[in-house]
């Protein structure tokens, strides 16, 4: 393992193809990401009359790269700024500085909207991450209907009930709100959002650590569908 720096530990799980048709099968030399001296500071002011300011470096100058069919893994103590990064990344938090260069383009120079589908969070919080007022089926089909990935009601239900299938949740979960569900049934409905749309690149912020061992292997070792 090599130091990225001194909150972070970085490790690689390289996928290996099951069968010729793979679509993981990718050339391992093709980056799909690069971080460039990634920063984010927040300014915190201070006194009342001299209203100076400081800052905290949550992301300090953090470089990585990620190649296709990669993973990258982070690791560090509680409040070390892996949340931040993950969300800087993702323009969520804007970075004070550096850059992060997808599929060979700087997306700080982009509209978010434009790279929104090819890139996707799954947050840490699923009590915060789903709208309490919304059906767990207008949650789903949001994104779909934002990017308009289905041509019909119809073609739009079926990939719902694909969605619910591979989080291993039942069909009637979408006539439901989120206070119905426990925290590791929210943590799924928020999996399955994050892979409505198809992305290319996902941020998993502690994404199973609310589930049950047994659906942690099935979610991490199952490929997209």
């Amino acid at each position: 393992m090599d130091s990225m720096q001194p909150a972070f530990i970085r490790y690689h799980l390289k996928r290996q193809p099951d069968y010729p048709n793979d679509p993981m099968q990718i050339p391992q030399d093709t980056n799909m990401i690069e971080v460039r001296e990634l920063s984010k500071r927040f300014p915190i002011s201070q006194g009342l009359l001299t209203r100076s300011q400081t800052a905290i470096n949550a992301v300090d100058k953090v470089s990585f790269t990620i190649k296709k069919g990669e993973t990258l893994g982070l690791v560090g103590e509680s409040g070390c700024g892996k949340s931040t990064l993950g969300k800087t990344l993702l323009r969520l938090i804007e970075p004070t500085s550096g850059q992060v260069v997808f599929e060979g383009t700087d997306i700080t120079q982009l509209s978010t909207r434009t790279m929104r589908q090819k890139m996707q969070l799954i947050f840490q919080n699923p009590y915060a991450a789903l709208n309490p007022r919304m059906l767990i089926k207008s949650i789903l089909a949001e994104p779909l209907k934002i990017h308009q990935l289905c041509r019909t009601k119809a073609e739009q239900q079926q990939r719902l009930h694909e969605l619910l299938d591979y989080v291993q949740l039942p069909k009637d979960t979408l006539d439901k709100y989120p206070h119905e569900f426990s925290g590791g049934q929210r943590q799924r409905i928020c999996i399955a959002r994050a892979l409505a749309v198809k992305p290319k690149f996902i941020v998993c912020d502690e994404a199973v650590s609310a589930l049950d061992v047994s659906i942690q292997t099935q979610l991490l070792s199952s490929r997209e569908r």
